[in-house]
């Protein structure tokens, strides 16, 4: 096992969520626990683990049960503002997935694991039998550009690959209102034309794209 491909003692962050590979995070953080590993992982220009909760909730609540999903996504923090004493507001990026092979949570609350970085996705060209999923995120991103004018923010990042299945399935699988099971399921796919096909046809169904 190569030592490039592990990480130990990664920090996580349990979410609502599920951030995908070249995702964009925004996060509020305001409880302790998080607020110093996000300092910590500032300070060393290091990234932090985001994992879907299956079991609790983002808050920590004493006594409650905490439970996530083991495959999850590294997320290094672009920009980082304190608004406030006790309050950060950051914004982060998915970079690699990857799947844990140990954890701890520590006294004060902090999941750290040790975890097998996953293999990125293989670059595939958008197959024309699914070249409207693509178009129809094309002009989404149009879209939310003119709603954002010059000075705003965009829910996702550039450059944007409308040529590329899993660049294109991840997006969407960010903006639709999916359940979190199943982005969960749609991120941990190895393959990313499957998961483009199977986004394609949730956009079918809703006759956002077909």
């Amino acid at each position: 096992m190569s030592s490039a491909l592990t990480l130990t003692s990664l920090p996580l962050f349990p979410l609502g969520t599920v951030l995908f590979p070249g995702g964009v995070l925004p996060l509020r953080i305001f409880e302790v626990r998080y607020l110093d590993m996000i300092g910590k992982c500032r300070k060393a220009g290091a990234p932090f683990g985001v994992v879907s909760l299956t079991e609790g909730s983002e808050v920590r609540v004493p006594g409650a049960k905490e439970a996530f999903s083991q495959v999850g996504t590294l997320a290094t923090i672009t920009e980082l503002e304190t608004p406030q004493p006790g309050l950060m507001v950051i914004r982060a990026q998915g970079e690699q997935r990857f799947r844990i092979t140990s954890s701890d949570q520590l006294r004060h609350g902090l999941w750290v694991a040790d975890v097998q970085r996953m293999d990125a996705d293989v670059a595939v060209r958008v197959p024309d039998d699914l070249k409207a999923t693509a178009d129809a995120l094309g002009r989404l991103i149009q879209s939310l550009q003119q709603k954002a004018g010059p000075e705003g923010q965009m829910p996702l990042n550039g450059p944007y690959r409308l040529d590329d299945c899993g660049w294109v399935a991840n997006r969407w699988c960010e903006l639709l209102p999916l359940p979190v099971q199943l982005k969960q399921r749609l991120m941990e796919l190895d393959n990313p034309l499957v998961r483009l096909e199977l986004v394609s046809d949730v956009l079918a169904r809703t006759g956002i794209a077909g």
